[in-house]
């Protein structure tokens, strides 16, 4: 009896909107998946855009995707773009040293110092300055004495922050073996994490507006559900992997930063939607019923790394896949990387046009992990 091979395969049409779904996982083509990347590094360098200065968050982030990626590919491209943007920044942080935006961008200058050769080239005095003045230095946050509507009266008031600052004190400890830096660290994460993140819905308030007080409603969806951001989470969970990638294994808080990933890599499992996108208002997808790349970007990287570093099973393997097939369909056929939520601190609604450099820094940084996948 002759013996068959057959394979079904279910094609769809997908251009990340809510009407056309995607049902049916395909395979990753990792040269495809390369390719894209460079693509999408092309295009961006070639298109340069930022909120305030080439030294800001947005800056900050996009290259933390152009530092993975060199790591995952070694592909010079990445590495001569990284270079070139310390130098013409001359290694400088941006200039509001209370805020944790505004290093973010050191990320990449630590990156580049660790594999640089050359060492009259590096210049790390700038972070350091900036690192010793935002955390030993006085200010209203520290004192808590400043009123906003945002409550800032700590010093990381926002979750964004866990993903621009401790990444770099972490990293910058790590390679001048100064552990000072990590404690100090920890202190202001634990203030960030007590005051926003909501331990029933395993999920981070993206500042005091959006937590609930009392029977208050007023801060919530439609549909009854508390206000939780896709990109903000997405910040927070995608700097935990860049966190506990570069910690010492025996950090006397190490235990914690595993636990606190593993609760929000659950959540974010439990209610990624069926095409493999998450929407910008997490519990309430309906809200703007299309996927996001920006926050779906962090999620993936973050998802995808703790598959490839052991924290999570293997067995989430293909909802990885499917949000990376998803994310790469949103990308132009030049390379530029749409659906991305405009900067924002809410859940907001994308387009098929709607581009940001930090789009473009999850992007690469969830395609480095996903070249990891066995």
């Amino acid at each position: 009896m002759n013996k068959f091979l057959i394979l079904i395969v279910a094609v769809f049409l997908f251009n990340c909107s809510a009407t056309q779904k995607v049902v049916a996982q395909e395979a990753i083509d990792k040269a495809e998946v390369k390719s894209s990347m460079i693509k999408a590094l092309e295009w961006q360098e070639a298109h340069p855009i930022f909120a305030i200065a080439p030294t800001d968050w947005t800056a900050g982030a996009y290259y933390t995707g152009v530092t993975r990626a060199h790591k995952s590919t070694k592909d010079m491209m990445y590495m001569a773009a990284l270079k070139n943007q310390a130098y013409w920044n001359n290694w400088e942080t941006y200039d509001r040293l209370y805020h944790a935006d505004d290093v973010a961008i050191s990320y990449s200058y630590l990156y580049v110092a660790a594999n640089e050769k050359r060492k009259n080239f590096i210049d790390l005095e700038p972070t350091k300055k900036f690192l010793d003045a935002h955390l030993y230095d006085d200010n209203i946050w520290k004192a808590g004495t400043n009123k906003s509507k945002e409550d800032k009266t700590i010093l990381w008031w926002w979750c964004d922050a866990l993903f621009m600052a401790p990444p770099v004190i972490n990293l910058y400890a790590k390679q001048t073996n100064q552990p000072k830096y990590l404690d100090d660290m920890h202190t202001y994460y634990m203030e960030a994490y007590n005051r926003l993140y909501d331990k029933e819905e395993q999920l981070f308030a993206r500042d005091m507006r959006f937590v609930i007080k009392g029977n208050k409603d007023d801060r919530k969806e439609p549909n009854g559900e508390k206000i939780f951001w896709s990109r903000g989470n997405g910040w927070v969970i995608g700097g935990l992997a860049l966190l506990l990638e570069d910690m010492p294994t025996d950090y006397k808080h190490r235990s914690f930063y595993e636990k606190l990933y593993k609760e929000m890599a659950a959540k974010m499992l439990k209610i990624q939607p069926e095409d493999g996108l998450w929407r910008t208002s997490l519990l309430s997808p309906e809200s703007y019923d299309h996927g996001e790349v920006s926050g779906s970007g962090f999620h993936t990287f973050a998802l995808a790394w703790g598959i490839n570093n052991g924290l999570l099973d293997k067995t989430h393997t293909p909802a990885v896949k499917k949000a990376w097939n998803a994310i790469a369909k949103c990308q132009h056929e030049d390379g530029r990387v749409g659906w991305v939520q405009n900067i924002g601190a809410f859940p907001e609604p994308a387009s098929a046009d709607s581009w940001q450099n930090f789009g473009t820094g999850a992007f690469l940084m969830a395609g480095s992990e996903i070249l990891k996948l066995n």
